[in-house]
């Protein structure tokens, strides 16, 4: 069986099991469930208050970007992976990631709603701001491609274009741009400040870090199983697609800090996303490209996907909701080390 194609009903069954790593991410999953509403933000809201002008700016513009930004990745895997993929395993893995991104969706909501922001301001800053807007550009135009009538993955220029896409919004978007959001989003926890707004940033990170290690293992096993699309010119291509997305995030937050803040500004989250960048690239089995190291080290726990640390005070944040499946097979990636 072939992992990428149109799944016909010989393909409806998960057993016997051929990509069992998706069954065990979609485990996980589960097992991680969460709901934003039992995340108290009241405390949250009273550092608000004594917040600067430029630390409240940081964070309406990260949630500018976010908020349309999963809504952007549900309509990437519902038209554009999801039919592509004959896998039951892999189908049960995305109908999962497309409900966390609607939840991430309603938590970022759920912000926006509960903090003294012009959420009518924030809704247009994704189309107004030109470095944010160029971001969405970019991930649109894989969209547009993805979705294009003549989008055939049986062909190997086809299946070469689903690796581009995969490469764009799992790579690019959800392991380098959403990544570079969550430490700008958690450095506030370091300064005791938005500490249950980053417990919420917490949960969403472990999602997304199941997501990064799906879409690796996806791009890892078309190149397994299609060893004919692999070629050093292939190769520098996708290299090149993640070189791009970090150009991009490398503008956008020069607008996210125009003046910095408290111990953060562009230059210090554009290390960290070069050092992000280099990780994705290893784990495509790349060298890194740009040999940066980790300026914030206090975010090798704050993605650690097994081991979060509980940040409410009275309030169990454990989500596990079952045990089953804690050990992830080996053949994945996606975590900072």
């Amino acid at each position: 069986m072939a992992l990428i194609g149109k799944a016909s009903p010989k393909d409806y069954n998960i057993h016997p099991s051929l990509y069992p790593w998706a069954r065990e991410l979609y485990d996980q999953a589960i097992a991680n469930t969460w709901y934003p509403h039992e995340i108290p933000l009241k405390e949250d809201l009273e550092d608000w208050a004594t917040m600067t002008d430029d630390e409240k700016y940081a964070v309406e513009f990260v949630m500018s970007f976010f908020n349309p930004a999963e809504l952007v990745v549900n309509r990437v895997l519902a038209l554009g992976v999801y039919p592509y993929l004959k896998s039951a395993e892999c189908h049960l893995y995305l109908a999962k990631q497309m409900w966390e991104e609607a939840n991430h969706c309603v938590a970022f909501e759920y912000v926006l709603e509960t903090l003294p922001l012009d959420r009518t301001k924030i809704y247009e800053t994704h189309i107004t701001t030109p470095s944010m807007k160029a971001k969405e550009d970019y991930i649109n135009d894989y969209v547009a491609r993805m979705t294009e009538d003549t989008y055939d993955v049986t062909t190997i220029e086809g299946k070469k274009d689903f690796i581009r896409n995969l490469a764009a919004y799992n790579i690019v978007m959800e392991g380098v741009w959403f990544y570079s959001g969550f430490m700008v989003m958690l450095s506030f926890r370091q300064r005791n400040k938005l500490r249950n707004l980053a417990s919420m940033i917490n949960w969403v990170l472990r999602d997304e870090s199941l997501h990064l290690k799906f879409g690796i293992n996806l791009v890892l096993t078309l190149l397994e199983e299609n060893p004919e699309i692999v070629s050093a010119e292939f190769a520098e291509e996708i290299k090149q697609i993640i070189i791009k997305g970090v150009d991009l995030e490398t503008e956008y937050n020069k607008n996210l800090f125009p003046r910095g803040i408290l111990g953060l500004n562009a230059d210090y989250v554009n290390q960290y996303v070069q050092y992000v960048a280099d990780r994705r690239m290893e784990e495509l089995g790349f060298a890194p490209h740009y040999n940066a190291t980790n300026p914030a080290k206090w975010m090798s726990t704050a993605t650690d996907v097994y081991e979060l640390v509980n940040f409410f005070e009275a309030q169990n944040t454990n989500y596990e909701v079952n045990s089953k499946s804690h050990n992830m097979p080996t053949k994945q990636a996606g975590t900072e080390e």
